[in-house]
């Protein structure tokens, strides 16, 4: 018996149009949850812009999801505070 191989995890990327959930999310990735099944989450509003290069913005939005405490993978918070990190977002996303 031939065991199936694991299911690949990747870093964000933008939703495409057609796929589910575009329109209303404007992220998605796939991370591996604790109990080893893979996880798809959905992540931003896909009608605002990230600001994360505005100091005083980045500041406010980190203080007010409180960003330090994201620690878990597997939600949408943990991702979205990625993405207002100093980290430039074409580094964080990935391209295909």
């Amino acid at each position: 018996m031939r065991s199936k191989p694991p299911k690949k995890t990747h870093g964000p990327r933008r939703i495409k149009k057609g796929e589910p959930g575009y329109g209303k999310k404007k992220f998605v990735v796939r991370v591996r949850s604790k109990s080893g099944g893979i996880k798809t989450v959905k992540f931003g509003d896909a009608n605002m812009e990230i600001r994360r290069d505005n100091p005083k913005a980045r500041s406010n939005f980190r203080k007010r999801h409180n960003c330090s405490s994201k620690k878990d993978r597997t939600t949408a918070g943990y991702w979205s505070c990625k993405m207002w990190s100093k980290k430039p977002v074409s580094k964080i996303t990935r391209k295909k």
